[in-house]
């Protein structure tokens, strides 16, 4: 897929979700914690197609989310990102440090990834300094979306929209992908 029709998507659907909060809530504050909840769905969905995929043998993230997949990955994040500082800031919900430290480091790889895969294609990035980046940024980032929904699993998180069936799903669906990866890691490749 080009980088075009993969922005392009992207963003029909974060415009589609937000429509959706609209018709469903109405202009409300409900209606910006569901366009959040969801447009971070979005970013699990293109991470979890990255995670699983990157440096896979049999596919190429190319043909699936363009040559610049963290590209896309960063833009539908940063949208997250915007909707989920309006929502603090209008609902007026407490920071938890730690979370908000996590956070911060997370969208930083999230952001900074972009440039170091651009860099390294141009051959101006280290390998391995980038392949040492790419699998702090894939476990990290997993490690943030799954604290991402255990806390709501657990019901400590109060305030968090969404059902809990919801929650467990994502959880698992999380979790799950870890196995994948884990498991496609251990698949011995055949002898060339």
């Amino acid at each position: 897929m080009s980088f075009k029709n993969a922005l392009l998507s992207t963003l029909i659907i974060e415009v589609s979700i937000g429509l959706l909060a609209v018709i469903n809530y109405g202009a409300s504050l409900e209606s910006l914690q569901a366009v959040t909840r969801f447009s971070g769905r979005v970013s699990l969905a293109i991470f979890s197609i990255i995670f699983l995929f990157h440096n896979h043998r049999n596919v190429r993230l190319s043909a699936i989310l363009s040559d610049r997949y963290f590209l896309i990955l960063a833009i539908a994040h940063a949208i997250h990102l915007a909707e989920l500082l309006s929502y603090i800031l209008l609902s007026g919900n407490a920071l938890i440090p730690v979370r908000l430290a996590g956070g911060f480091l997370a969208y930083s790889l999230i952001f900074f990834m972009p440039y170091a895969h651009w860099q390294f294609k141009q051959n101006r990035f280290p390998v391995k300094t980038y392949s040492v980046l790419s699998l702090v940024y894939l476990y990290y980032v997993w490690f943030v979306f799954f604290m991402t929904y255990l806390p709501r699993v657990r019901g400590t998180l109060p305030g968090a929209g969404g059902s809990y069936t919801e929650f467990v799903v994502l959880l698992a669906w999380v979790s799950f992908m870890l196995g994948i990866k884990l498991q496609s890691l251990l698949v011995k490749q055949p002898n060339r």
